[in-house]
């Protein structure tokens, strides 16, 4: 794979469905711009209709030579995910590409609808429900793949098999990189079993290194909140912005030279910049056994078994 690869890499996208969650901002939006300048249809599942709103105006304003849709979704009610899900296939035949997202990073404890602690089910849960929903459209159409958003913070994450929806403790990074630690062994068992079924879908990941967005706007009001508003403008300093985080999303989705189980991320030092390369997870994150056990307990918490 050439190295620098950018946005004017992006393969003609015209004819081609793409559905992205959290598409109202930022690297969610980025690439949500970038595909439809590119020719493609873009549903953005959003939380929000007037934010999605919002964003669709703002994407109407470069000229895109695809078009934009809105598609309610809130990913912390399976209930809203699997009636967004039918709205979907109800006017959609084809699915070329699923990108996983919409996250929310060091919030306060709070519960999903369905009693899920809010990382995990949003970050993990909603979207392992959503890509079951969709993957029979996504089986259906010829080299169709689905992309989940990782971070480095899943280097540090642990998954506690014994409390995963954080009952007997909760403490906001832990849980958030245990999500996104879920984000890449949901990845790569997907793989495996789209592989093992001979499906030609392929389940790939990505992270945007240190991107200035409005990630983590979420935290409580104490003082994990404070610290975070006040470093921001030293961390904005060295952060890159969104349209560079979503490279390594818009890499992951659309350069054909991209196989199952790759893993994308900025060039740079760290990882916290630059242009998307392949890059290496954890050793946690290769933890086929922790990947299998995560799976089963998905199945067992959402009530979703995948077909393949």
């Amino acid at each position: 794979m050439s190295e620098k690869w950018t946005e004017e890499n992006i393969p003609d996208q015209a004819g081609r469905v793409v559905l992205i969650t959290g598409a109202n901002s930022g690297i969610g939006y980025e690439a949500a711009r970038a595909l439809a300048q590119h020719g493609a249809t873009v549903v953005m599942a959003c939380r929000s209709r007037a934010k999605a709103e919002d964003a669709v105006a703002r994407i109407g304003e470069t000229a895109p030579s695809g078009t934009t849709e809105i598609l309610e979704m809130d990913l912390s009610d399976l209930d809203s995910v699997k009636q967004a899900a039918a709205e979907f296939l109800s006017t959609h035949d084809h699915l070329d590409v699923l990108i996983n997202n919409a996250g929310l990073m060091a919030t306060p404890e709070q519960r999903t609808a369905q009693g899920f602690e809010m990382q995990f089910g949003v970050n993990h849960l909603g979207h392992y429900v959503l890509t079951g929903l969709l993957l029979d459209v996504l089986k259906d159409t010829p080299g169709s793949r689905i992309v989940s958003i990782s971070s480095q913070g899943h280097r540090p994450g642990k998954i506690n098999f014994d409390d995963l929806n954080s009952e007997k403790s909760y403490s906001p990074w832990p849980a958030y990189f245990q999500s996104k630690l879920a984000n890449l062994l949901f990845t790569r068992e997907l793989q495996r079993r789209l592989a093992d079924a001979g499906d030609d879908v392929i389940a790939v990941a990505a992270h945007p290194g240190g991107t200035s967005t409005n990630l983590g706007s979420e935290s409580p009001p104490g003082i994990l909140y404070k610290t975070m508003q006040l470093s921001r403008p030293v961390l904005e300093i060295m952060m890159q912005n969104a349209a560079m985080g979503a490279l390594p999303t818009l890499r992951a989705a659309t350069d054909p030279d991209v196989a199952g189980g790759d893993y994308f991320g900025p060039d740079g030092l760290g990882e916290q910049r630059g242009h998307p390369v392949k890059r290496g997870m954890s050793g946690r994150a290769r933890d086929d056994d922790d990947a299998r056990r995560l799976w089963t307990a998905s199945e067992e918490l959402t009530g979703m078994t995948y077909e393949f």
